[in-house]
This record gives C-alpha cells, structure tokens and sequence, in this order.
C-alpha cells in the first residue's frame, strides 16, 4: 500500500516540465551539486505548508516523509545547510517566473493598478492616507 499525502498530491498539480524550461533559461541549475531548483521549490512550499519557523523544521520534516519523498520528485531530504545556503544565494527570479506561469496555465492573469494615493494601515483598523 502507498501512503500518498496531501503535500504530495500538490506537488503533483504543478507543472513540471514549464519549472525545467525557466531552470534552462535562468541556469540557476549550473553549478548545483545535489539541491537542485526542484529541491529548492519543494522545500519552501513544505516550509510554507507545514508553518516552519526554521531551516532545521523543514530538513527534519522532509526526512521524516523519506518513504514518500520520491512522490515529491526529490531523492534525498535537504541538510539544514543546503536549504540555507540556496535560500541565500539561489536568485528568486525562477520561482517569481514559475508563480507567473502557474497564475497564466490556470487562465489567471495577475492585474496590477497604478495607486495614486497610497493608503497606510496601522493596527488593522486606523487608515493614514498619503497625498502624493
């Protein structure tokens, strides 16, 4: 019997081959040495899923699912150091680019406006309004 999660079923919704073309493109692959951009991306919507606080929760969360990590695309579990070092170094741009393309396949297209008046809020209900 195979124990699938809910993290992997996720997982599985995304678009793998639009994630490896935007990793040709920006080469944020050269010189990886075993934490690829896949890696990188699983670790941080673990992170993000499983409300972790540090490098530490998401390495050991990752190695407690060792079992279903093939699910997830990835070999092994991160170290808290690999997760750490490509969280510093690893440009943003690929997963900027990625959430763009994902928000383009499901027919949702981000809309920005121009603000002229910004407005500023403090402590959720007082709104400070700044005349440019």
């Amino acid at each position: 019997m195979v124990n699938i999660t809910l993290f992997s079923q996720i997982i599985a919704k995304l678009d793998r081959s639009k994630f490896k073309k935007l990793v040709k493109e920006k080469q944020t692959d050269k010189h990886n040495k075993g934490f690829n951009s896949w890696s990188h991306l699983i670790s941080m919507l673990f992170c993000h899923f499983a409300r972790s606080k540090s490098v530490r929760d998401i390495s050991n969360g990752l190695r407690s699912a060792t079992g279903n990590l093939n699910h997830l695309g990835i070999d092994k579990a991160p170290s808290k150091s690999s997760v750490s070092y490509q969280n510093k170094n690893r440009s943003h741009e690929l997963f900027k680019a990625y959430y763009f393309a994902l928000l383009e396949s499901l027919g949702q297209y981000p809309k920005f406006k121009q603000v002229k008046n910004p407005v500023i809020t403090l402590h959720n209900n007082i709104a400070v309004f700044k005349h440019l």
